[in-house]
């Protein structure tokens, strides 16, 4: 088993304007691990549509809060991002591209999507309590001996 080489937690207001604090909390912890500035912003990416899927969707009539874990291991970051909300109903349907329960709000409905395409593991849970938890993974390529040269 793999051991953690740092970790972190934060918790914030599930509020728009925390979107970017999150992002730049996040990889600026994750620098540490010298990863790529590609590894990097794929981190900030779904870490951005993480947060905004809790602002939008955890709490529609009330305030809450949004829980990020992230630990570094030598080769790779796994970033918990956790609110205590509604929840989802059918995690299926809701990682379909262009779903969205909030149409007439204009959204794409590609959140997952696109934190799936940035990361290299995606996996999501209903909190023992209520809400949600999306666990991302990144693996460090450039740690990682079988890509040196790619």
């Amino acid at each position: 088993m793999k051991q953690i080489i740092n970790e972190m937690t934060i918790t914030f207001k599930a509020i728009s304007v925390n979107e970017g604090f999150a992002r730049a909390c996040v990889a600026s912890f994750c620098v540490q691990a010298e990863p790529t500035l590609d590894e990097i912003t794929d981190i900030k990416t779904a870490v951005s549509e993480a947060v905004t899927n809790c602002v939008v969707h955890a709490y529609p009539k009330k305030e809450g809060d949004i829980t990020i874990n992230v630990q570094l291991f030598d080769d790779n970051v796994v970033i918990f991002v956790s609110d205590k909300g509604v929840g989802i109903s059918d995690f299926a349907r809701a990682r379909e591209p262009f779903y969205t329960t909030k149409p007439n709000e204009e959204r794409s409905g590609m959140g997952f999507t696109v934190m799936e395409s940035f990361m290299d593991n995606l996996e999501v849970f209903t909190n023992e309590n209520k809400g949600v938890t999306v666990k991302l993974v990144k693996i460090f390529k450039s740690k990682n001996q079988f890509a040196v040269g790619v």
